[in-house]
């Protein structure tokens, strides 16, 4: 149990750290978001838990082509941020994410990744 909430608080840490340094400065909180820190965590946490090498390896290898259509997102949010507001923005960029994602997962498919 402890070790559970062990990994819940650093975890949850990440976000704290990356909302307080995006409040202090736009560029650095964004450098900090887009370093892989979740996933580096999630690989630590998978080699501690002592997870088939396989398993963690197909996590980081995943974790690249889920990455990929999300990108898109980091574009419009800012560019639909002025005209509509927070909330519907971040509406549009979930939609424009999940139909990137089924269009990419359709492309990478022809290449024989199975994404779905």
């Amino acid at each position: 149990m402890a070790w559970l909430v062990t990994k819940y608080l650093l975890s949850a840490a990440v976000v704290v750290v990356v909302s307080e340094l995006a409040k202090r400065s736009d560029r650095l909180g964004g450098f900090v978001a887009a370093l892989p820190l979740v996933t580096v965590l999630a690989l630590v946490w998978l080699h501690v838990e002592n997870q088939p090498e396989q398993r963690i390896a197909n996590h980081a290898w995943y974790t690249f082509w889920y990455v990929v259509p999300t990108l898109p997102m980091f574009l419009a949010f800012p560019a639909l941020l002025p005209r509509i507001g927070f909330w519907p923005t971040l509406l549009a960029c979930v939609a424009i994410t999940v139909a990137c994602f089924g269009l990419f997962a359709l492309l990478v498919r022809r290449f024989g990744i199975e994404l779905l």
